[in-house]
């Protein structure tokens, strides 16, 4: 039951570029005018996309709905890198002795698909001793981060004309799109940096459906574009169930 007076359930926003997940959330609250929130899944500042917001009781969904399979739209530049494996910092020419064709891209990014070793990015949210590892980076000293697993349910690309591919992925919780770019230039002797990434959904909660600050603001009564926490719970799979935890 939820308590009266108060506002909870789960938002499906659509987060714009060039602002921190934190500061989306923020600008939400704001609006609904609950500040009991949380965000499930972090989107850094150079992404678009699908970012699932809990207000009220809805928080406590918060670990259920980052464990749901999420997909990205990715644009990677394989002639250069970045301390951040993104745009958001400067852009370094990386050379190439021999430029890769389609194929190429294409069997190099079927490496990247299962449950596989990934190392995150130094700049990133993990906190190493309790400080965020893009803090330690920043300040000159990058920390030394081992290999996690991952899963990576699928990994194809859609367009490629040299030094630009897109690629489209559907993965599990904790994997970086950042690092899958580093990763794919490594295999094939290139650079790999992020230049554009939209998360195209989490679970069932689909970009398309997504609400912007602007649609928000229009509402009289913000707290109706929120899902119920009753809704969002039928909404998710068992999580005693086997197989993938998406509804897609």
């Amino acid at each position: 039951m939820s308590e009266p007076g108060r506002i909870e359930g789960v938002l499906n926003f659509h987060k714009p570029i060039g602002i921190t997940s934190a500061k989306a959330l923020y600008a939400v609250r704001r609006i609904v005018r609950e500040k009991r929130s949380g965000h499930a899944g972090t989107l850094d500042p150079l992404a678009d996309g699908v970012l699932l917001l809990c207000f009220g009781r809805a928080t406590r969904l918060v670990e259920r709905l980052m464990n749901l399979r999420k997909g990205y739209e990715a644009t990677i530049r394989l002639d250069v890198t970045s301390d951040s494996l993104d745009a958001d910092s400067p852009l370094v020419a990386v050379s190439c002795a021999q430029v890769p064709t389609a194929a190429a891209v294409r069997e190099a990014l079927a490496t990247l698909v299962g449950a596989i070793q990934q190392v995150p990015p130094a700049v990133s949210a993990l906190k190493i001793g309790g400080v965020p590892a893009y803090k330690l980076a920043r300040s000159g000293q990058p920390p030394e981060l081992s290999a996690r697993t991952v899963q990576v349910y699928s990994a194809d690309l859609i367009a490629y004309d040299w030094p630009v591919a897109r690629i489209r992925v559907e993965c599990g919780r904790g994997t970086y799109i950042r690092a899958m770019a580093r990763d794919l230039g490594g295999k094939l002797g290139c650079g790999g940096c992020i230049t554009a990434l939209t998360r195209t959904f989490v679970g069932p909660f689909d970009a398309s459906g997504g609400w912007t600050l602007e649609r928000l603001s229009l509402l009289e009564q913000p707290q109706t574009a929120l899902q119920s926490v009753q809704t969002v719970m039928e909404m998710m799979p068992d999580p005693t169930a086997s197989g993938n935890n998406s509804l897609r």
